[in-house]
C-alpha cells in the first residue's frame, strides 16, 4: 500500500495494464486541509464507492459526485478537489495514459487528454455500469485480477460513463431548443405562430422541434401556444369590459366563436358564462388551472 505524504489520503494500485491501471483512493479530510490546485499526469475516471467529493476545473465549473457518477478529469489540466461537510470519499479510479485513451476512445481526446466537453462533466452511470463497478471493485479488492475480466469490467465501465456524457449533453441541448420556444410564445401569446418560425428561433428542424418539445413538455408546440392564449384572455375576460370578440381577436383567436369553442373545451364553460358568474374564488381556480398541466383539448 502506497501511503501519500498526508495522511490524509490513501491511494492504491489494484491493477496495472497495457490499457489503464485500477487505483482505490480513500480520502478523510480534516477540517483545516488546504485544497490545492493539482496538475494530474494521466487521464484519470473517478468511480465513487462512498462520501461525496468535488472537483473544481475553473471559476464556476464545479463537479460534484456521488456514488451513482464518474467524473473525468483530464491530463494535464488543473483541478482542485474538495470535500462537501469534510465528509470524504472512497473512490476506484481508471487511469489512462495518453496512448491508452487513443486506443480506447479516440474520439473523446484532445491533444494528450479528454476532449473539455468531457472532463468538465459528470456522467450518471446506469444500473448496468453501477454493477460492472461492483464487480470489478470485489474482484480486486479480493486479489482477483484475471486481465481479460479486469480490462472488460473497466472498458465497459469507460463505454458507459461516455454514453451517459452524451445523453447528458443530447437533453442540455433539447432544454435549451424547448426554452426558447417557450420564451417566445409567453413574449407574443397572440401572435399567429408557424412551426417554421419556432423552429428557426430553437436552430432546429421543425420536425425536431415537435419531436423534442411534445417530449419534454408533455403537450405538442400548438396546444402549448393555445394554453398561453388562453392565459392572456383569461385576464381580458376576468378584469376588463373589452367585448368577447375584441378579446377573441387581440389574444390571438380566429374568430369569437374559436375562441369561446376553446375556451369552454379547456375551463368548462363559456367566456360569458364566466363573467356573469365569476366571483374571486371561482377567478383563482381558474388561473390556478390554466398554470397546470395543459388539458388534451387544450
Amino acid at each position: 500500500m502506497d501511503r501519500a505524504p498526508d495522511d490524509w489520503i490513501t491511494r492504491r494500485t489494484l491493477y496495472q495494464g497495457g490499457l489503464f491501471e485500477v487505483g482505490h483512493v480513500v480520502c478523510r479530510p480534516t477540517p483545516d486541509l488546504r485544497h490545492e490546485v493539482e496538475y494530474p499526469g494521466l487521464n484519470v475516471v473517478a468511480l465513487p464507492i462512498a462520501g461525496v467529493f468535488a472537483v473544481h476545473h475553473g471559476p464556476r465549473q464545479q463537479v460534484l459526485a456521488i456514488p451513482n457518477h464518474a467524473v473525468f478529469i483530464s491530463s494535464g489540466s488543473p483541478c482542485r478537489v474538495t470535500f462537501p461537510g469534510n465528509i470524504g470519499d472512497e473512490c476506484l479510479v481508471l487511469r489512462l495514459s495518453a496512448a491508452g485513451l487513443a486506443r480506447l476512445v479516440p474520439e473523446a481526446m484532445a491533444r494528450d487528454g479528454f476532449h473539455s466537453s468531457v472532463f468538465t462533466t459528470r456522467a450518471e452511470l446506469p444500473p448496468s455500469a453501477m454493477l460492472a463497478r461492483g464487480l470489478l471493485w470485489r474482484r480486486l479488492s479480493r486479489g482477483e485480477d484475471d486481465p481479460l475480466l479486469v480490462e472488460e469490467l473497466g472498458v465497459e465501465l469507460l463505454d458507459s460513463a461516455l454514453l451517459a456524457v452524451r445523453r447528458s449533453r443530447v437533453a442540455a441541448d433539447h432544454s435549451r431548443h424547448v426554452r426558447r420556444v417557450k420564451e417566445a410564445i409567453s413574449a407574443s401569446p397572440a401572435r399567429r405562430w408557424a412551426l417554421g418560425e419556432l423552429s428557426d428561433i430553437a436552430g432546429v428542424s421543425p420536425c425536431h422541434l415537435a419531436h423534442v418539445f411534445s417530449r419534454e413538455v408533455g403537450t405538442s408546440v400548438y396546444r402549448y401556444a393555445s394554453r398561453q392564449r388562453l392565459a392572456l384572455a383569461l385576464d381580458a375576460v376576468l378584469d376588463s369590459r373589452l367585448d368577447l370578440t375584441s378579446i377573441a381577436l387581440d389574444s390571438g383567436f380566429a374568430s369569437h366563436s374559436h375562441f369561446t369553442a376553446r375556451f369552454r373545451a379547456f375551463f368548462g364553460l363559456t367566456p360569458d358564462a364566466l363573467r356573469r358568474s365569476a366571483g374571486s374564488r371561482n377567478a383563482a381556480e381558474l388561473r390556478k388551472i390554466v398554470t397546470a398541466q395543459p388539458a388534451a383539448a387544450a
